[in-house]
């Protein structure tokens, strides 16, 4: 029951989650604690030192003047080279804890970015569909920097304030009860009043992240699809769309502001009185003979650090309440359960056929079906197309093979008759998605050489089995075309590559991972009929007469890729309307006419 309600405790206290992070840095984390500590014991001693000496000074001992009238000094420049030493060790102390706190800020901020980073490969279509890249670039950028920026500010400002106010109340202690008392009370007066400020600002700065968010998703949409923009001349729209969401920002974050400079100072204020309270007790005290000049001159300087330091909390609540919002939407990503969860089994040995048994499908878990009650059978080594108008359900129907998209009914089976059929949800998902390839229309390369990208699927691959792959995909001749052949860049999203360059390499690529069953999502549809059909046929051929031949299921829009196929399934309304060759189904079916313009 303890180890289930301090666990729900966490999961309501996001920052203290974050925090926790430090468990995995023990050594560094304990050693600058130490440092800090080290630190701040020695200020206070500098204080007191300070507060001794005037004593010494007001009772004639710190210069002495001899018998023959020559000043000693000597007991003064005991204290100033005691202070200055102290000093010196506490700044070389304090530079060592400051570079070790940012080093593990840093290391902070790397796993939570890295955490992220694994988390959104693990989340599943449905959820990326869902939100956009804009946000979950905020969780990685600004979100994190927050977080780290209070959580550095939060464990070294608490340690460091919390035994600033127990060597200091302690230290106003032995001097009077009183001078201690009343400076307490102020403290807890002052921070309780600025804790009930932070969940407004929590809120507000919510509302902050959310505007940031459509800042950055607006962003990266102006630069993905800037060929868009361009080819419409929509640049004054889109910047005029920019800095509606900029001027929302700035509205926001000014609202935060507000809200801060009209509650903060107040609560300041009641702490800074504790000056007026230890210079007008502490002065009554001196002329009663209480108290020794010294000592009150150490209480000054040890309460105005004090202040200090609280009201720096002042400053601090606010910066983590900035972080207890970012860390919320932090954990709102870390904390998604993938829908998709992997298997155990591997796939049975041998060529892989396909089967999909009464399967309804509705990719955005809204229940909004996109298939229905849909069967089709497809045996290893067969080249089937799949036509269908748009949005009849062809593309989530690919993803159904390697569990991109869930089935709400029904099964997805891959096997053959004589190894067995297998439920891909019982399917370890490394291996169903090795074997088990999806290309989909929209060909995507990453900014790096032609090598490297080729090489993703295959890492191992000599340049010569680079070349023979460019050759099955029909792009042989791409490394005629480019200076520096394999180690050509090809640029973001490859964009020094044309549509149908781009297809083929894709398609290279796809065939470098030798997997058992290609799917090609429209992904030929910036070819020309006769490249297509000559990478279609290298395909079919490359394990023809093997004991492993490839399964293909091919996307297709145009008769020329229809053609190519052994047999063609219509698609329409999420459901099989027909099946058969090419020449049967011209003959039979109106659906396929129409859609093919026969």
């Amino acid at each position: 029951m303890g180890e289930e309600s301090t666990g729900g405790f966490m999961r309501r206290s996001p920052l203290l989650r974050c925090l926790a992070i430090y468990g995995e840095m023990p050594g560094r984390f304990a050693l600058t604690a130490i440092l800090l500590a080290a630190v701040n014991l020695a200020l206070v001693a500098q204080q007191v030192m300070v507060g001794h000496a005037v004593q010494e000074a007001q009772h004639g001992r710190l210069v002495v003047a001899g018998a023959d009238g020559i000043l000693d000094y000597d007991r003064a420049w005991f204290w100033v080279a005691l202070l200055l030493g102290l000093s010196l060790a506490r700044a070389v102390v304090q530079y060592g804890a400051g570079l070790l706190s940012l080093s593990i800020g840093q290391r902070l901020l790397t796993t939570l970015r890295e955490r992220i980073l694994v988390q959104i490969q693990r989340l599943d279509l449905s959820y990326h569909w869902r939100h956009g890249v804009g946000e979950m670039v905020t969780r990685m950028t600004r979100d994190a920097d927050k977080v780290r920026d209070a959580l550095i500010n939060f464990w070294r400002q608490i340690f460091e304030t919390g035994l600033i106010v127990l060597i200091s109340l302690g230290l106003l202690c032995l001097y009077s009860p009183w001078l201690a008392l009343v400076p307490l009370i102020l403290l807890v007066a002052g921070i309780a009043m600025l804790w009930r400020q932070a969940d407004a600002l929590v809120a507000l700065d919510r509302r902050i992240g959310d505007a940031y968010d459509a800042v950055t998703q607006d962003l990266s949409e102006g630069v993905n699809g800037v060929r868009v923009i361009k080819a419409f001349s929509l640049g004054e729209a889109r910047a005029e769309r920019f800095r509606r969401h900029i001027d929302l920002f700035r509205a926001e974050a000014r609202a935060a502001i507000r809200h801060a400079s009209r509650r903060v100072p107040l609560p300041q204020t009641v702490i800074a009185l504790s000056h007026a309270w230890v210079l007008g007790f502490g002065a009554w005290m001196v002329a009663q003979g209480a108290l020794g000049l010294g000592a009150l001159v150490a209480a000054m300087l040890v309460v105005n650090t004090l202040v200090l330091r609280i009201e720096g909390i002042g400053r601090l609540l606010q910066v983590i309440a900035d972080a207890r919002a970012s860390a919320a939407r932090i954990w709102e990503v870390l904390d998604a359960e993938p829908v998709i969860r992997s298997g155990t089994r591997p796939l049975p040995a041998g060529p892989l056929g396909l089967r999909l048994s009464h399967v309804a499908a509705s990719p955005l878990g809204d229940g909004a079906a996109v298939l229905h009650d849909l069967s089709l059978a497809i045996q290893p080594g067969e080249v089937v197309a799949l036509v269908g108008a748009t949005g009849s359900g062809k593309s989530i129907l690919t993803a159904l093979l390697p569990r991109l998209v869930e089935v709400d009914a029904g099964r997805v089976e891959l096997g053959s008759d004589e190894a067995g059929w297998q439920d891909v949800r019982d399917t370890e998902l490394r291996d169903l998605r090795r074997r088990v390839h999806v290309l989909p229309q929209e060909s995507f390369l990453f900014s790096d050489t032609l090598a490297a990208n080729l090489r993703l699927c295959a890492p191992d691959a000599t340049d010569a089995q680079l070349r023979e792959a460019l050759d099955r995909a029909a792009a042989g001749e791409l490394l005629d075309r480019l200076g520096d052949g394999l180690a050509t860049r090809v640029g973001d999203r490859g964009a020094t590559l044309s549509g149908g360059q781009r297809q083929r390499v894709c398609l290279a690529r796809a065939l470098l991972a030798d997997a058992d069953l290609l799917v090609l999502d429209d992904a030929t549809s910036a070819l020309d009929a006769e490249t297509e059909r000559r990478a279609i046929d290298n395909i079919r051929s490359l394990r023809a007469g093997r004991a492993r031949p490839i399964t293909m299921l091919i996307v297709a829009s145009r008769l020329s890729t229809a053609l190519a196929a052994d047999r063609v399934i219509v698609l329409a309304g999420g459901r099989i309307v027909a099946e058969g060759p090419h020449r049967e189904l011209e003959r039979t079916s109106a659906a396929y006419r129409a859609l093919m313009g026969l």
